[in-house]
């Protein structure tokens, strides 16, 4: 009974410290997005501050997400350092408690946050993050002033039609890319000659055609035309322009299967999304890898001193970490790497790290 209590009682304490962590890093993104979106819509008239209080709230949940392991890192370390600050692990090591039975908790709540982040954070992340682009929309109107701050960059798309061979340009994409805005569109004859420029700040996809809203036409040796709505044929499906214009990350774990298997029929390149569903899977066994990093050197006891160098330490080596599994997921999505090992190794790695300099601290 004493040991269960005290297993209950470590894994509370870490809970608490993680949750806190997660708490004022959630906080302090939402705050200097609230500022930044604040100052970006200054000029925008008739915009109440509640609908850009919405808008970065529904933002910030892919954003924590991306720096979730090191919200476990920095949790579980003030965890450990709190309970050596005030002596309950020296208790506990005088009543026989060993540093696994004080990780095994840590590791426990560990694996059910990674898989709730993983099954149930994820797609909530991907959907508020579709709404709060739909949202800069109505905040910015159809020029995508706002969504191209959102989006993060360009998106090309190739098409042919009876026509002619076609080329659209966007600055921005809404539903993974059934909406499109900021759009350029390059027109070419049956012989490859170019024939005219449309440019609209909305395009929207329907069933045979692009319908451009608001499109300016500039044609070869005539004035340029404004138009309220111009056709743009097309073959594609939503599902094709989905495959082109989704990224991995705005794309919700369950439906990442879907992605892939489409991909590889229409003979697409699918390792950004066989490299983000195997992340997502390895989340849980990273976010321990993570706790054994942070037992590594916050279970330091206070009067040996040292142990500022030792969180300093822990902290570089999460940032190594980071760094080098940015490396290997540019070298998986260049095909340099197999998805599977590129999600993998920053988690063996950092585990390994952890566990070796844990067994070395307790046994020598």
């Amino acid at each position: 009974m004493i040991a269960g209590a005290l297993q209950r009682y470590f894994a509370m304490r870490f809970l608490g410290a993680v949750a806190s962590v997660f708490v004022f890093v959630f906080v302090l993104v939402a705050m200097i997005d609230y500022v930044e979106l604040m100052r970006r819509t200054a000029e925008v008239p008739n915009v109440s501050a509640l609908l850009v209080a919405q808008t970065s709230l529904f933002r910030v949940p892919q954003i924590t997400e991306r720096i979730l392991p090191f919200t476990v890192l920095i949790g579980a370390m003030a965890s450990y350092l709190s309970l050596s600050r005030r002596l309950e692990l020296v208790v506990a090591r005088a009543a026989g408690v060993s540093v696994w039975q004080f990780t095994a908790p840590a590791v426990t709540v560990a694996l059910v946050f990674g898989v709730l982040a993983t099954a149930a954070y994820n797609p909530l992340s991907a959907a508020l993050d579709e709404q709060a682009k739909r949202l800069e929309t109505q905040i910015f109107g159809e020029k995508g002033v706002g969504l191209q701050y959102a989006s993060g960059g360009t998106f090309w798309l190739s098409q042919r039609g009876k026509d002619g061979h076609s080329i659209l340009n966007a600055t921005t994409s809404l539903q993974q890319g059934v909406v499109l805005g900021g759009v350029t569109v390059l027109q070419f004859d049956g012989s490859g000659r170019f024939r005219e420029r449309i440019e609209a700040p909305r395009a929207n996809l329907e069933t045979g055609h692009w319908r451009l809203l608001d499109a300016r036409v500039y044609a070869t040796g005539a004035a340029p035309r404004e138009l309220g709505e111009y056709l743009l044929e097309t073959s594609l499906t939503p599902e094709q322009v989905r495959e082109t214009f989704a990224t991995p990350e705005t794309v919700p774990f369950w439906k990442l299967p879907e992605y892939i298997e489409r991909a590889e029929r229409t003979g697409s390149a699918a390792a950004a999304y066989r490299l983000q569903y195997h992340k997502l899977l390895a989340r849980p066994f990273l976010l321990v890898a993570m706790v054994f990093l942070a037992a590594a050197v916050s279970l330091r006891f206070f009067r040996f001193g040292g142990v500022p160098k030792m969180v300093l330490g822990g902290v570089l080596a999460g940032f190594l970490l980071y760094v080098m599994s940015k490396v290997i997921d540019d070298m998986s999505k260049a095909d340099l790497m197999h998805p599977l090992a590129a999600a993998w190794l920053p988690v063996v790695v950092g585990g390994l790290t952890g566990f070796v300099v844990l067994l070395y601290q307790e046994d020598g």
